[in-house]
């Protein structure tokens, strides 16, 4: 005669790609599929729509990426995990709450905010943080409806893939972006933009520059964008780098783009030919590729950004990054830093203010003193810091689970007093707390899809998408389009 399963309810903060593939990796376990586990699985957000950093944090323009949306949709839409959107963690429910009614809780809160980057001037009005740009493109509720976009002359510090999105958001026609899901107030913003030159800095050469072949090539894609070399940057590489260079297939790819576009520029100003865009068409915005430039100073007046000091670089005989000596002004109006993510501290969780992470071993929460919190998980960036993509969040789901499910075998993990499915729909109720659904999100879907198939791109073809922006609008449009749960 077989015993019955054991039972875990599991709470998930978080419903990007950290903390579905960790609800995800949990149902797909030995222990589930062999029928010795059942679980209940809840995944709550503090914005009413799914899919975090996938939705509000990738550029429109990237629909390989976004289709990852795809993949988190289907697992969410199979009824097994219970979506609750619209609920703050520390305010709606607190980490009393969530023991009292769970016997394991994840923690996928990802990393928000901007890092610091420590430098003079940084906090001039004009100055920017990325991920906040960013958030106002994708349409973030929590985020103002209008952007400054009066400056001419723009810098984006950093050579990773979010600098990258903002080059290219700020460089592109906003006709162009209507082809994309971006909210009628952001393309209203960027079409007003008066935007001419987009600079991008690197503290490295190109072939430190984290982006992909297809996205350095996309950079000179948009209509009416030249892409602007220096050619010190390229002459800079050694003999020795230009080796190590050849040596790796994606890095020669990138490089050998950068050479290209060098070579076809300087083919044009020998011919005395007027520049052109990808296209043959006349060029109407330029994007400034820099390399070797370190951020020294942010230059201002009157309280406001007008320029940039740098000191340009070079890699020593050991690969390590030094210092010229000689330094170069750039006249601007407006800098975005895009050098990186930091996660942000959640009420009654142990974090790591230096790293900007939760403290954890192997998932684990751990106080202070190193001792593990029982019950408490955390999974993907605010696990392990902003680095990587979705496959190492995979990755980390598998350790984090791996954690929680020695620790149910071993019996440390502890069991909550409140076993009812319902429990904690009621609580929130009495709470007042406007929770939105997995029903929910699919009318807050079929609208958004309508809005765009009422609507046309720049060719006159229905867009696939416009996204809803208000929360409460959000909010609204989710708890009428879905019947909700009712409980005794």
């Amino acid at each position: 005669m077989s015993s019955s399963p054991q039972s875990l309810r599991l709470a998930v903060i978080g419903s990007g790609p950290a903390g579905v593939y960790a609800a995800e990796t949990l149902l797909r376990s030995e222990a589930v599929k062999s029928g010795r586990l059942e679980v209940q699985a809840d995944i709550f957000d503090r914005l009413p729509a799914p899919f975090g950093l996938i939705r509000y944090g990738v550029a429109p323009d990237h629909p390989r990426i976004k289709g990852i949306i795809t993949a988190l949709h289907r697992i969410l839409g199979r009824g097994d995990i219970r979506f609750l959107g619209h609920v703050e963690f520390g305010t709606d429910l607190t980490i009393e709450d969530l023991r009292e009614h769970y016997d394991a809780v994840v923690f996928a809160t990802g990393a928000l905010k901007d890092a610091d980057l420590d430098i003079p001037g940084i906090e001039l009005d004009g100055s920017y943080g990325a991920a906040d740009f960013v958030a106002w493109y994708d349409g973030n509720p929590d985020y103002p409806r209008t952007w400054p976009l009066e400056a001419e002359q723009v810098a984006v510090i950093g050579n990773g893939n979010v600098a990258l999105d903002v080059a290219r958001v700020l460089s592109k026609s906003a006709d162009e972006l209507l082809r994309t899901e971006i909210p009628a107030n952001v393309h209203e913003g960027l079409a007003a933009a008066r935007t001419t030159d987009v600079h991008v800095f690197g503290r490295r050469g190109p072939a430190q520059a984290k982006f992909s072949p297809l996205e350095t090539r996309e950079l000179a894609h948009p209509k009416g964008v030249q892409v602007v070399m220096d050619p010190r940057d390229i002459e800079q590489i050694t003999e020795a780098q230009w080796e190590a260079i050849r040596a790796d297939k994606r890095t020669d790819q990138v490089v050998q783009t950068f050479v290209n576009w060098l070579e076809e520029q300087q083919r044009r100003e020998a011919a005395g030919e007027e520049p052109t865009d990808h296209h043959g068409g006349p060029v109407t915005r330029r994007l400034h590729m820099h390399f070797w430039h370190r951020p020294v100073e942010v230059l201002g007046e009157d309280g406001h950004v007008t320029g940039m000091r740098f000191e340009r670089t070079r890699l020593d005989e050991e690969g390590r990054l030094e210092g010229t000596g000689e330094f170069v002004d750039y006249e601007l109006q407006s800098v975005y830093r895009a050098v990186g993510y930091f996660g942000s501290e959640l009420p009654g969780v142990p974090y790591d203010a230096r790293r900007g992470v939760i403290s954890n071993i192997a998932g684990r929460v751990t106080a202070a003193d190193g001792s593990v919190q029982p019950g408490l998980y955390a999974n993907g960036w605010i696990k392990r810091g902003p680095v990587g993509l979705i496959g190492a969040t995979k990755s980390d789901a598998i350790e984090t689970v791996g954690s929680l499910l020695e620790d149910l075998e071993s019996g440390q993990l502890p069991t909550a007093p409140e076993r009812d499915n319902d429990a904690i729909v009621r609580l929130l109720d009495s709470r007042g707390v406007e929770y939105t659904t997995w029903e929910g999100w699919m009318a807050l879907d079929a609208h958004e899809k309508a809005l765009g198939a009422a609507a046309v791109d720049a060719d006159g073809q229905p867009r696939a998408r416009i996204k809803v922006v208000d929360r409460e609008e959000m909010v609204r449009i989710s708890r009428e389009g879905a019947p909700q749960p009712t409980h005794a």
